[in-house]
């Protein structure tokens, strides 16, 4: 897929005008990875401008250790741009498979059944994702740079974003899903991820309201 492989190369501009089009892809799924990855990189500055500063010489090791996981969680989200409109890709194609016979009936169930299944990994690698990220912040909020909290706040507030919303697109995925016991599965991972990130995120937003109006 060449057209949607090159998603994360467009300019700002012309992402949110493609996204805003009737073009199926980048959709909700990218817009989050896309969030959260914006979300982490705003850890990374506030890390930039924590490092090298004599006031946190002590937090210093830990600052370089997190900006180290948190590039690696930015090209993540990155990536999953890209990967969120390649499996949506495939769900695309079975609805335009034929549906006349019982037969082509039947292998169009099994098709989408699988490609639906295969849609839920990346809204589901996102909000693994987001959480990671969300405690990274946690934690940049407690040592980072005081000039630069209130983007720990900014930060994690997307990050919160690509998590719900990839709980969305979760949900709208396992809705044609026969299959119970991958939908329980799911549903039971996703639940715990998204109320654990949630909670530290809205944590990290209030202490970091607090600490900036002082």
């Amino acid at each position: 897929m060449r057209r949607t492989a090159m998603l994360i190369e467009k300019s700002c501009k012309d992402f949110v005008e493609v996204l805003s089009s009737k073009e199926p892809v980048p959709g909700g799924g990218g817009a989050a990875a896309l969030v959260g990855a914006i979300g982490m990189a705003l850890g990374n500055m506030v890390g930039n401008l924590t490092v090298g500063k004599k006031k946190y010489k002590d937090v210093e090791s830990e600052v370089y250790a997190i900006m180290e996981k948190a590039t690696k969680l930015q090209e993540a989200l990155l990536s999953m741009v890209d990967g969120d409109a390649e499996v949506f890709g495939e769900v695309a194609k079975v609805y335009s498979m034929p549906k006349e016979t019982h037969k082509e009936k039947e292998a169009r169930a099994e098709a989408m059944e699988k490609a639906l299944k295969q849609a839920c990994t990346v809204p589901m690698d996102i909000i693994r994702t987001a959480v990671e990220a969300i405690k990274l912040q946690a934690r940049l909020s407690e040592i980072g740079s005081i000039m630069a909290l209130s983007d720990v706040g900014v930060g994690v507030l997307c990050l919160k974003t690509a998590l719900l919303s990839g709980k969305l697109n979760v949900i709208i995925n396992l809705n044609g899903i026969k299959d119970e016991d991958f939908v329980l599965k799911i549903s039971k991972e996703m639940d715990a991820l998204v109320e654990e990130g949630v909670k530290i995120a809205d944590e990290t937003y209030d202490k970091v309201e607090q600490r900036i109006k002082k």
